[in-house]
């Protein structure tokens, strides 16, 4: 599952414009580490501090990403938990579509 879920993001990420800024997601136990700030997005699953930080579980992930579950009520109703700059959680539709 971690491989699946860093190739997923990895290729969101790849298309994506940078985000200028780093971000985590914490997927149940998989880390999903992207640094925006260079001239690409670049994935890894190193465990570093994050301008925001995003913690949900697969299934919510993938509920998100498919639409079926909307990313203000999901962070509303608990499923999805962010912390640090708000901001940078906002550029994220272009890494989950």
């Amino acid at each position: 599952m971690n491989e699946a879920v860093l190739d997923q993001f990895n290729k969101a990420a790849q298309a994506a414009d940078p985000i200028g800024a780093t971000i985590k997601f914490v997927v149940d136990e998989t880390i999903v580490f992207i640094d925006g700030n260079g001239d690409e997005n670049k994935v890894s699953s190193d465990d570093n501090d994050a301008d925001c930080t995003i913690s949900t579980s697969l299934e919510n992930l993938m509920a998100l990403r498919s639409g079926d579950l909307n990313p203000m009520m999901a962070v509303m109703s608990g499923k999805v938990k962010i912390k640090g700059d708000m901001g940078v959680a906002m550029k994220l539709q272009s890494l989950l579509s």
